[in-house]
C-alpha cells in the first residue's frame, strides 16, 4: 500500500511542475492564478498522503491550514483582477 501512495504522490508532484511551467508561461494573469491554485491542491494532497504514508496528525493540520491560505489567496488575487482594488464596495 506505501507503495501506491508513493507512486501517487510523485506523480502529483510531476503535474505540479507542468502546472508551474503553465503559471510562468500562462497567456493571461488568469491562467496564471488557477496554475497556482492547481499547484497548491495538488501539493495539499501530497501532505495528506505523506500523513497517511507516515501516520503524522501534524501534516493534516499543516494541509488544512495551507488549503484555508490557498482559498483566501485566491478570493483577494481573483478580487483584484476583476476589479483591480482590494478595498471599497464589494459588489
Amino acid at each position: 500500500m506505501d507503495v501506491f501512495f508513493w507512486s501517487t504522490a510523485i506523480f502529483l508532484l510531476v503535474n505540479a511542475f507542468a502546472c508551474l511551467y503553465r503559471a510562468y508561461d500562462g497567456p493571461t494573469v488568469v491562467d496564471r492564478v488557477l496554475a497556482i491554485n492547481i499547484v497548491v491542491t495538488k501539493t495539499l494532497v501530497v501532505l495528506v498522503l505523506l500523513a497517511t504514508v507516515f501516520g503524522r496528525g501534524l501534516l493534516l493540520d499543516v494541509a488544512l491550514v495551507y488549503g484555508l491560505l490557498n482559498f483566501v489567496l485566491t478570493v483577494v488575487a481573483t478580487r483584484y483582477i476583476e476589479t483591480e482594488r482590494l478595498t471599497g464596495d464589494w459588489s
